[in-house]
């Protein structure tokens, strides 16, 4: 029988693994996307000719003290650095000199920056010229109330942002496994908003009914009838954004496009290109999925790899099975993560996700939750073992003993597959 060869990242190296061609339905990769090859035009090109606003230089005047909101360092890859001297220099020469414009660090619920990261994320030249300061959520005192959603969540955003005359979005656009997209009104919530506002609007996440777990409304790829990016997109109107700038990457990493303007219109353009790019249509779903996060750093933990896995999930037959090759050499990190996995029950699980919500404590459950409807087949280093069968999966150390076990839970050998090398950033969409 005919095999077709894929390369499967693995930490820093590759995996070849022969597939029979016959078996194969699917082979689920980003589309190819033109990389922008002169940055600064294409920021300026945005900036001057943006979405559902007049250009940003008409949209600031001189004396306003502007704001700009900048993700954590758990979104270095947006580049920060390579766009925001363009930004700035436009705020210039409309007026506002480099002393009326400050940067605020938007980590949500997430550990404050420091200086060092600053410069990581937004170029040293950068942090010379404006102030940059941190969002602290758990601050009270740095917390203005702008009002509440039609849902009953009280809104709570940073004062410095609330008080600027003026106050830009930035960030970068992908998928999002439980508010649909990334990007846009994710900058003011969770970005710059208060614990308990964070808290009230992640709960969406959680099923209406006790006990049933996870919501099945939030998950990658859907806006509509998604309960939390309503709620995120009521909290950013309340916080009334004057302009954005969002960038959309291509499969490798590099900018695709970036789009500028109204902070909800020119956001929701950017998705509908990351969905061209990224939501890739399968005939149907498999028996077996075969899958990689793409090596190294995204399989560097399993906290991670958990949106390997749930892309994977998506392609995958109810009942059926997925082999993800993941080295995850740091698997038991972060500790807010693995320290989830203590529950005997999802029942008690749920429970305490719903007393304490935390996205670790999420993707913990969803994990589990995956786990149970799958037989979920990790390659990994064999001292992962124990924390693997401990996470509800099953560890395979290598690619002959992973298919093995497919087959043997598949329970024939005429089942069909569907190949993910890149299953990090590609969602499987059913036609």
């Amino acid at each position: 029988m005919p095999e077709t060869v894929f390369e499967f990242g693995y930490g820093s190296s590759k995996i070849k693994v022969g597939l029979s061609e016959e078996k194969i339905i699917n082979n689920v990769l980003g589309k190819p996307c033109p990389a922008i090859v002169d940055v600064p035009a294409a920021v300026r090109e945005a900036l001057r000719n943006p979405i559902g606003t007049p250009p940003l230089k008409e949209v600031v005047k001189s004396g306003d003290r502007v704001a700009v909101v900048v993700s954590d360092i758990t979104r270095a890859w947006v580049k920060f650095d390579q766009f925001l001297p363009v930004l700035l220099d436009e705020l210039n020469e409309a007026g506002i000199p480099d002393q009326n414009i400050f940067i605020i660090i938007a980590p949500g619920a997430h550990r404050l920056n420091t200086k060092e990261e600053f410069i990581v994320l937004c170029g040293e030249k950068v942090c010379q010229r404006v102030a940059v300061y941190n969002h602290e959520c758990h601050n009270q005192d740095e917390l203005v109330y702008t009002g509440k959603t039609k849902s009953g969540v009280e809104c709570y955003i940073n004062k410095r942002v609330a008080e600027a005359d003026k106050v830009i979005l930035t960030g970068g656009i992908v998928h999002h496994l439980m508010a649909g997209f990334g990007g846009g009104r994710k900058a003011i919530l969770p970005g710059i908003s208060g614990f308990k506002t964070i808290q009230g609007n992640h709960l969406f996440c959680m099923n209406k009914e006790v006990g049933k777990g996870l919501n099945p409304n939030c998950i990658s790829g859907k806006l509509d009838g998604n309960e939390m990016n309503e709620d995120m997109i009521e909290q950013a109107a309340l916080a009334k954004p004057d302009f954005l700038l969002n960038a959309v990457f291509t499969p490798e990493n590099k900018f695709a496009k970036f789009v500028a303007g109204h902070w909800y219109e020119a956001w929701l353009a950017g998705t509908k290109m990351v969905d061209e790019i990224y939501g890739i249509p399968i005939n149907a779903q498999a028996d077996l999925v075969v899958s990689s996060a793409g090596g190294f750093p995204k399989d560097i933990n399993l906290y991670q790899g958990v949106k390997t896995i749930d892309n994977a999930y998506m392609a995958a037959k109810p009942g059926g099975a997925a082999i993800c090759f993941m080295e995850l050499p740091d698997i038991m990190e972060p500790a807010e993560f693995s320290d989830w996995f203590k529950y005997p029950t999802m029942l008690e699980h749920e429970m305490a996700l719903r007393e304490n919500f935390t996205i670790p404590g999420f993707l913990a459950y969803r994990l589990l939750d995956i786990a149970r409807q799958l037989s979920l087949i990790i390659v990994t280093k064999k001292e992962n073992t124990e924390f693997i069968r401990k996470a509800g999966m099953i560890p395979a150390a290598t690619t002959e003993e992973a298919l093995a076990i497919a087959q043997e839970k598949l329970g024939r050998e005429d089942y069909t597959i569907t190949v993910m090398t890149t299953a990090a950033n590609t969602v499987p969409v059913l036609k």
